[in-house]
């Protein structure tokens, strides 16, 4: 098993009310006073009160290409890249020439080279880090990261591997766009970075590294959902996808996949404590409460994290982990870390908290 020593976050400086946000968006987005009307009541029920961006709000007024946009994402990106890697490092104890391999994640913009390979002489990792950057996986891809940066570990049981997620959603914001699509986006989502510093069994060990451990991991490839979730490249930037269908997916599927992958693990869904879901939007936490009968409450983290920053994308979930870490857990006591993103994919993380290691030595 691998196991997750530190989890950071970090948000963009400028923070807007909903409220604030709706208003200068509305009249860029739609010019129909219907539609206008339309956008004020789906941001108004969206469940979010502020959300983090990266430009002042004023700059979004401003007619950019696709090439400014993405350019704004670059160093943007790399800033709170930085923050949150550099802050989880700390947490850690660990030094960035302690890293063996660094995984970046976005689904907001693109650069090559990735953000990634701007980060190592940033925080001064080796020369010889592996890297590993990820595109596509959209709001999965905090919880796809985790389990692929297990898989690695797994195999390298003295390596340490950092995680970082970094989405700007608010540049994808299309003006002069209203699709259902597009006005759903532009009052759920927000701008923010996280990092996970993860490490092999072994070092966890030998360290006396803290944090809950990885036990397993699964994915899921939903066949026929590719126009679900997205985005379409375009010469104003990206153009969200987001349809109602998504509920159908988790309705469809996503109970009978969670209870399946905890059977192999030997477990119900009654034995998993904590439940560190995506807040993927009012309607996503609702159907993964109805479809897993969760109790009242189950999903709060989620539902706070959503209503302080909004949807974060692949970020979002780790941001929801972090709030979770500073939560006191038993020895043995399990989560389930679960997200959505385009596909439609799923992934489901098990996570257990270990005995305190003086239990072990007394042992």
């Amino acid at each position: 098993m691998s196991r997750i020593a530190a989890v950071a976050t970090a948000l963009p400086e400028h923070t807007y009310s909903q409220q604030a946000i709706t208003d200068m968006l509305a009249p860029m987005v739609a010019t129909n006073p219907g539609r206008q009307a339309l956008l004020r009541r789906m941001h108004a029920s969206s469940k979010v009160r502020t959300r983090h961006l990266v430009l002042p709000l004023e700059e979004y007024r401003d007619a950019l290409t696709f090439g400014q946009t993405n350019d704004r994402f670059v160093a943007e990106a790399t800033r709170l890249a930085e923050a949150a890697a550099r802050e989880a490092l700390a947490r850690a104890g660990l030094g960035a020439d302690a890293v063996d391999l660094i995984v970046f994640t976005s689904v907001t913009g693109i650069s090559a080279p990735s953000v990634d390979a701007l980060l190592v002489p940033r925080l001064g990792m080796r020369k010889d880090v592996k890297r590993m950057p990820m595109f596509g996986l959209g709001c999965v891809a905090g919880a796809s990261g985790i389990a692929r940066v297990h898989d690695y570990l797994e195999g390298h049981p003295d390596g340490v591997a950092l995680l970082v997620s970094v989405e700007l959603c608010s540049l994808t914001v299309q003006k002069d766009d209203d699709s259902m699509d597009n006005l759903v986006a532009s009052g759920l989502f927000g701008d923010g970075a996280a990092a996970v510093v993860m490490v092999g069994a072994a070092r966890a060990d030998r360290d006396g590294i803290t944090g809950p451990d990885v036990v397993a991991s699964r994915s899921r490839l939903y066949p026929d959902s590719g126009d679900v979730i997205g985005f379409r490249p375009s010469e104003t930037g990206f153009r969200v996808i987001l349809t109602a269908g998504v509920v159908e997916v988790i309705d469809a599927n996503f109970p009978a996949d969670a209870a399946s992958f905890l059977a192999d693990q030997g477990l119900g869904l009654h034995d998993v404590g904590t439940w560190i879901a995506h807040p993927g939007g009012p309607k996503v936490l609702e159907a993964f409460q109805r479809g897993l009968a969760l109790p009242a409450g189950a999903l709060d983290r989620s539902w706070a994290s959503m209503a302080a920053v909004g949807n974060l994308s692949s970020s979002s979930v780790l941001h929801v982990l972090a709030d979770e870490l500073r939560a006191a857990h038993h020895p043995e006591e399990r989560a389930l870390l679960f997200a959505l993103g385009p596909g439609v994919s799923a992934e489901f993380v098990l996570l257990r908290w270990p005995e305190p290691v003086e239990a072990l030595a007394a042992a």
